[in-house]
């Protein structure tokens, strides 16, 4: 038995949503408090666990290098029809410590873009995940399952339990964010070729 922090109580529901047109936005009731949630988001050692490691640069312009081992993050092992590592490039757009920051997916000029806000309530941290300028529905299945996975893991390490198992869960969730996404039509998504310099 665990004598860590407990799972916050959180009534929300645990699926993200689609918003405005291409943009994905996830919520989690955190325990806290702010600058530990925080640490979780920007510190590449503690955001290995339960995310990807790599060098961020907390400034407005500053570099973002993600690097992704997702055999890593839990016991369970890597299917092999699935890739277990990647690298993403990215800049700080915004940087607000402890309470928000943005970074561009990607060095492409039409890369999209990922906003932590981090907001106090109480002994507990809500953490808003928004990721926008996301181009199709495939691409909105892979990200909107991925947020949810990775947030599952983060939960389990603040709350002080055993991270859920990495792949078992994101595949499942491939299944249902399709499922839930399915009736987007077009003007959901931004026409990639239309969107010029960012």
């Amino acid at each position: 038995m665990s004598d860590g922090p407990k799972k916050p109580s959180d009534k929300r529901n645990e699926y993200g949503e689609v918003g405005e047109p291409g943009t994905f936005r996830i919520e989690r009731l955190l325990p806290g408090p702010i600058e530990r949630v925080w640490s979780y988001v920007t510190e590449p050692e503690k955001r290995r666990r339960w995310f990807g490691a790599g060098p961020m640069e907390l400034r407005p312009g500053g570099r973002v290098e993600l690097q992704f081992k997702f055999s890593e993050l839990t016991a369970e092992k890597t299917p092999p029809t699935k890739d277990d590592e990647c690298e993403v490039p990215g800049r700080v757009t915004r940087c607000d410590p402890p309470r928000l920051l943005s970074y561009t997916w990607g060095s492409e000029p039409d890369a999209s873009e990922v906003t932590f806000e981090l907001i106090p309530q109480g002994h507990n941290v809500l953490l808003v995940i928004t990721h926008r300028r996301l181009g199709d529905l495939r691409t909105m299945v892979s990200v909107a399952s991925g947020w949810h996975t990775h947030l599952g893991i983060l939960t389990g390490l603040l709350s002080g339990g055993e991270p859920p198992p990495f792949w078992a869960i994101k595949i499942g969730m491939e299944e249902e964010y399709a499922k839930r996404l399915a009736s987007l039509n077009r003007s959901s998504f931004i026409h990639l070729e239309n969107k010029g310099d960012v």
